[in-house]
Order: C-alpha cells, then structure tokens, then sequence
C-alpha cells in the first residue's frame, strides 16, 4: 500500500510539472530563417505562425517562385526548432520515468 501512495504521489508531481511545461509550451516563440535571413518567421510552441518577415529586395516579379521556396524553407526551419525545444522541456519533465520510446504525451 506504501508503493501505491508514493506511485500516487509521483503521478500527481509529475501533473503538477507537466502543466508548467505546457504553459512554457504556449508562452515559447522560435525564430527560423532562409535566404541568410531575408524571410525569417516566428512561430509559437504549438507550431502556430505568429509572424512572417520578406526582405523587399525579394519582391521582385521575376523571383516569386525562390521567394515561395524561401518562405517554406524558413518555416521548416522554424517548425524544427520549435519541435527540438519542446522536446527538452518534456524530457526535463519526464526524465525519471521510464517511457516507452515514441510515446507522444499530449500537450
């Protein structure tokens, strides 16, 4: 019964946790960028686009195309950044528990 409490009392700890690291979660920007900076985008930590920035030199008619693949290169990059942050605030929160490989814990 001892083990049952302490399990009960771990699994409350780590809600108590797993709610701050969520609220870190939904306060965290990241920034990527593509062209050596001439398309830069923000994203939230749940992935969301908070802004996009296009230098004006890129607004050209004949460059909508490289514009385009900047833009989603900057993305991409953003959403990677995003994704490696969350995953070490979840891998503080959960570094004591033995989870399986591969299990996504919501947020």
């Amino acid at each position: 019964m001892k083990d049952m409490l302490g399990m009960m009392k771990q699994a409350k700890e780590l809600q108590g946790r797993m709610q701050a690291v969520q609220e870190e979660i939904a306060a965290l920007t990241v920034d990527g960028a593509a062209g050596g900076g001439l398309v830069t985008v923000t994203l939230t930590g749940k992935g969301e686009v908070k802004s996009l920035r296009i230098d004006p030199s890129l607004a050209k008619p004949d460059e909508v195309e490289i514009l385009e693949d900047l833009v989603v290169a900057a993305l991409g990059d953003a959403r990677a950044k995003s994704e490696a942050a969350v995953a070490e605030k979840m891998r503080a929160v959960t570094g004591g528990l033995n989870l399986p490989p591969g299990l996504k814990l919501p947020f």
